[in-house]
């Protein structure tokens, strides 16, 4: 039976608006947790302080806001989000326990949603990343990365993106040989990964991921850019890679990079460099079971607040 225009048309217009309350110290990774659950458009916005009066008030808390799609998963990723704030009301007792509320809202306008909360922003030495329609003066050093997210990942505002850039900068401008290497960015999203390593001096950079939406992002970023020459963007499955990788950026979460760790330990050319990130202290251990040891070895750690950034290094040579 046909489905009525009117319900067609509601079905794929309505939003559920997600408003989270918690303490500061939790946003990082309930932003990352919306984001992998699904979420579009997550972002933290601080209410209008209060007039001054007689008596003293508390400084308003940040909401954190998302969208999830009304669809036939729905419940499910209220669920998963319930579970995980249970979890972490267990993991830190002596925080006020995140909560939230739903609204059900029509088509938001996502681009203006963007636009309100991203700003040019510094997020290493000389990289700075900046929303196409905003104005930047960049200084006499500075690699400035324009970026539409449109519904893809990928700002540099999250601590998982920024310590990815923070540790292919580094990697990228002390070491001028990755002008004839090949760089594989894993789940690009937006393709701003993919971008900075081109920026930052890489001859060859292959972007993948199994959103289409994403790959049509991260292609329209890379043209802005003007680093079509050097950057590719791909929807296949890293299983189905074979060529080694001098250089693999992977910014997705915990889970996602154990499952992976065979194919991206694999790539890794002898003598290269993984850097993975999306990881909160708790996954360390896990993490380090599946990566550490044998051919990788830790050749650096970035941490900020509870988010972690490994680069490791493959033994052996790519000489």
């Amino acid at each position: 039976m046909p489905v009525e225009p009117d319900k067609e048309r509601k079905k794929k217009d309505d939003w559920l608006k997600i408003e989270l309350f918690a303490p500061e110290e939790l946003n990082d990774a309930l932003t990352n947790f919306l984001t992998e659950i699904g979420a579009q458009g997550a972002f933290q916005e601080s209410p209008e302080p209060p007039e001054s009066g007689v008596c003293p008030v508390p400084p308003p808390r940040e909401t954190l806001k998302a969208f999830l799609p009304c669809d036939v998963h729905l419940e499910q990723r209220l669920t998963a989000l319930q579970i995980y704030l249970d979890s972490l009301a267990e993991l830190f007792p002596v925080l006020e326990k995140p909560g939230f509320r739903t609204e059900v809202i029509r088509d938001p306008d996502w681009g203006e949603t963007w636009k309100k909360y991203f700003k040019p922003l510094r997020v290493s030495r000389n990289l700075v990343i900046k929303p196409t329609w905003e104005r930047f003066t960049p200084n006499g050093t500075d690699i400035v990365i324009e970026i539409d997210p449109g519904m893809a990942f990928g700002t540099g505002q999250h601590a998982s993106t920024r310590m990815c850039l923070e540790a292919i900068e580094a990697i990228l401008l002390d070491d001028r040989t990755f002008a004839k290497g090949h760089v594989l960015d894993v789940g690009t999203g937006t393709g701003i990964l993919g971008i900075a390593c081109a920026k930052l001096g890489a001859g060859r950079v292959l972007c993948v991921d199994d959103d289409e939406q994403a790959t049509k992002i991260a292609q329209e970023n890379i043209r802005i850019n003007r680093v079509e020459d050097r950057v590719t963007v791909d929807s296949r499955a890293i299983a189905a890679l074979t060529e080694p990788f001098s250089l693999i950026v992977a910014n997705l979460t915990a889970r996602i990079l154990i499952e992976l760790s065979p194919h991206l330990i694999r790539l890794v050319s002898p003598g290269g460099t993984l850097v993975i990130s999306g990881i909160i202290e708790q996954n360390k251990p896990d993490i380090e079971v599946r990566f550490l040891g044998q051919s990788i070895s830790l050749q650096r750690l970035i941490t900020e607040q509870e988010w972690v950034c490994y680069v490791l290094r493959k033994e052996g040579s790519d000489q």
